[in-house]
């Protein structure tokens, strides 16, 4: 006895008090440890669900170039659950009598997520599926700064123009080479006012104007929704006027130049069109003006661009397709719309791959010695993923039956 309390010392006390509260801080590091891992599987379940989103893409283009069905799936619903647990405590260390404890602790991380895929089908994500784009995806996408002609490669089936003997449509097919040669120049005519940003993507906007009598419920009821309403003393009639935001209309020209008169004819005859039809009126004494034309494009389905995609591999390839001399420098005119390499063989530095019956499908990955043509080729890829964002539907209101995955 007389020899345990002679090794406490005040040296040897103050020494192992500091021991022991560094044991027991040792409780808070949970704490400093949660926001960090929490951060990381954070980014890394948003990285796999977007690869996972892209690879679905690219084994529907795979599908769709053996001509199967396509079939899409979709993360739900992501919950992870974090267990963190700390163990601290004294132990003897020696039993020479000068320090008769020591700290001991540890800290423990698990992991539990779970994750509910659910098969995206049904009416309504068919119904999206196959029903051709509309005018106010492409202007979204413009207004991001994509090329139009890339975008239109991707987006468009055709262009129509009224010739001398009727309509004119040409196919964006290359198997129609002289349709396909006049689609792709006009696309490039537009990349080309784009680049010098003499390319104008807007609504029609113009005024619209009624009379109606003096004596018309009508004109009453008109203050309350918004016209503005004046009195015509020779006419003895109430004017109505109203600013309308009418259809997309791609022009050289600021729209707003031309009289309210022209601006409402056009909005006529964009109008008696669906809207995946998109007006287009390049005239002449504006830039470009020297390749003018007019007509119309007609969008395609998302599952029209995945099956115009699939051909392209080996069905119908594309071709190289140079400007029309009227035209302005464009950056870049790939020879495809989206490169996609097939092969035998596990694909070497690709940025994203599938495998697909006895096939591997791939996009190749941009490195510091590549052209621009391949940055192009994933930029094209990228614009693929931001439609079919705008294709899916809303999962959480999907009622099917989900498949959860815990791990």
């Amino acid at each position: 006895m007389d020899l345990l309390f002679a090794a406490y010392t005040p040296a040897t006390m103050a020494k192992a008090l500091r021991i022991g509260a560094l044991a027991f801080s040792v409780f808070g590091l949970s704490a400093c440890l949660s926001p960090p891992t929490i951060q990381r599987a954070g980014v890394e379940y948003d990285r796999a669900i977007t690869n996972m989103i892209l690879e679905q893409l690219l084994l529907n283009i795979a599908r769709a170039r053996h001509h199967h069905p396509t079939h899409f799936t979709v993360v739900s619903n992501v919950a992870a659950t974090f267990d963190f647990r700390t163990t601290a405590g004294i132990t003897p260390l020696s039993s020479d009598g000068r320090l008769l404890v020591g700290p001991q602790f540890g800290t423990t991380v698990a992991e539990n997520p779970t994750v509910s895929i659910v098969p995206v089908e049904g009416e309504e994500f068919t119904r999206r599926l196959l029903t051709p784009l509309t005018e106010d995806k492409f202007r979204s996408l413009f207004r991001q700064a994509v090329d139009p002609s890339m975008l239109l490669r991707l987006m468009a089936r055709d262009f129509t123009t009224e010739g001398p003997e009727g309509p004119a449509v040409y196919q964006n097919k290359p198997s129609d080479p002289e349709g396909y040669r006049e689609f792709r120049q006009r696309l490039l005519h537009l990349g080309g006012l784009a680049e010098t940003r003499k390319l104008y993507v807007e609504p029609i906007l113009f005024e619209k104007t009624w009379e109606l009598p003096l004596n018309s419920p009508e004109a009453f009821k008109a203050i309350e929704t918004g016209y503005e309403v004046t009195y015509d003393d020779k006419t003895r009639a109430y004017v109505l006027r109203k600013q309308v935001t009418g259809r997309l209309i791609v022009t050289n020209y600021d729209p707003d130049l031309l009289s309210n008169d022209v601006r409402y004819h056009l909005n006529e005859e964009a109008i008696k069109s669906p809207p995946n039809v998109i007006l287009v009126d390049i005239r002449p004494g504006y830039p470009g003006g020297e390749y003018p034309f007019h007509g119309h494009f007609r969008l395609r389905s998302f599952n029209s661009i995945l099956s115009f995609l699939a051909r392209g591999i080996q069905e119908d390839q594309e071709y190289v397709v140079e400007k029309d001399p009227r035209s302005q420098p464009v950056p870049f005119n790939p020879p495809k719309t989206l490169e996609i390499l097939e092969s035998e063989a596990t694909p070497k530095g690709a940025a994203f791959s599938v495998q697909y019956l006895d096939r591997y499908y791939a996009i190749r990955s941009a490195g510091q010695s590549d052209n621009i043509a391949i940055s192009v080729n994933l930029d094209t890829f990228r614009i693929l993923y931001h439609l079919y964002q705008m294709t899916v539907t809303d999962v959480s209101k999907v009622l099917v039956p989900s498949i959860t995955i815990a791990k």
